[in-house]
């Protein structure tokens, strides 16, 4: 086993294996182990004579993020259990991949990769996981205080239990965030997380909230800051239109053009130049790939929306402090001028349920 906790420079991240135990050790160091940094369960498995498992556990405050690889496993918080001590959490489980299935409050789900499910320390629950073939389970785990989100305990309750789909709505968004900083931890710092928590939980609630069709009972600044999550989102996924502007993105999400303009100056951006660095960076990453080595910068530019050359060669110049012929020739990536990091791109993600 081991337990490497990195601070100060990146975001707290405490990583951890069976690796390093002898097999008949491995199972109940998991147990142990998920009962310290979650919240205690009985636990079994068909694979507990050699029970292989990870976890990369990110610390946001109230807010944890754990991801986790394990065999077959099966879980139950009994009544006896929380009558011992119930810390009062709410746990939102990501299947990534293998199958999972859960039950709380006399509800069943049963999820596969891309489904969530939330549940509660408080209630009793059973679930269990499985691998597909000879890969291991893997899931992301959002881990916070029930207090923490701005719904009724009787509101979070009533989604307990059930198959959220990750690819809908404000879920989608949730699943696309939580992998990112799940897969990317080594991208902030531990001044980042008191946002990604705050975001997290909006996130969390809206979705709660849009399956109980109860948005507008959330509060307006959480509704406000998710809704520019949502903006930002279409915007990333209508980056080679070359009419994308202020106005059709408003339309878009049913708001005046000057409220778009307030939503993203409260929060320190201007409209045209959020989606100026996020077409400057797609031609960054395009520029950067080796397969892409054949097509004229020129036509790099116009897919993701700069219609003149020009133009373009001088706001590349301005956000990474060369053009972008000299980028292209095997220049180190360097950092905007925004302080963004012209990073590369995410790696694929794993992990799984406690």
């Amino acid at each position: 086993m081991t337990d490497h906790r990195v601070e100060g420079a990146i975001m707290d991240v405490a990583t951890m294996t069976t690796a390093r135990l002898t097999p008949e050790e491995r199972f109940g160091w998991w147990h142990d182990m998920t009962a310290s940094t979650l919240i205690p369960t009985a636990m079994g498995s068909d694979r507990a004579a050699d029970f292989e498992a990870s976890a990369r556990v990110l610390n946001l405050g109230d807010v944890q993020v754990s991801d986790m690889a394990y065999p077959m496993l099966t879980v139950a918080r009994t009544p006896r259990l929380i009558r011992r001590a119930d810390p009062g959490y709410v746990q939102l489980s990501l299947t990534l991949s293998g199958n999972m299935g859960l039950s709380q409050l006399g509800r069943q789900a049963l999820l596969g990769s891309g489904d969530l499910a939330v549940y509660s320390s408080s209630e009793p629950f059973d679930g269990w996981a499985g691998p597909e073939g000879a890969a291991p389970v893997r899931q992301l785990l959002l881990h916070l205080p029930r207090a923490a989100l701005p719904l009724t305990a009787e509101q979070v309750d009533r989604v307990a239990g059930t198959r959220i789909p990750g690819g809908e709505g404000f879920a989608a968004l949730l699943v696309q965030f939580l992998t990112h900083i799940a897969r990317n931890p080594q991208q902030f710092g531990p001044q980042d997380a008191p946002r990604l928590s705050t975001t997290l939980i909006d996130l969390l609630s809206h979705t709660i909230a849009q399956r109980l069709d109860a948005l507008p009972a959330l509060p307006p600044e959480s509704r406000e800051r998710s809704l520019l999550l949502q903006v930002q989102d279409f915007v990333r996924g209508h980056l080679q239109d070359p009419d994308l502007t202020p106005d059709t993105v408003a339309a878009a999400h049913h708001i005046s053009t000057r409220s778009l303009h307030r939503l993203f100056q409260r929060h320190g951006l201007t409209v045209a130049a959020w989606i100026r660095l996020q077409r400057l960076e797609s031609c960054r990453r395009d520029l950067a790939d080796p397969r892409l080595a054949a097509r004229p910068i020129q036509a790099v530019a116009a897919r993701w929306g700069f219609s003149r050359p020009a133009d373009f060669t001088r706001a590349f110049r301005a956000a990474y402090g060369m053009p972008p012929s000299e980028y292209r020739r095997g220049a180190s990536p360097p950092v905007a001028v925004t302080g963004r990091r012209a990073g590369k791109a995410p790696e694929r993600a794993a992990a799984s349920r406690h």
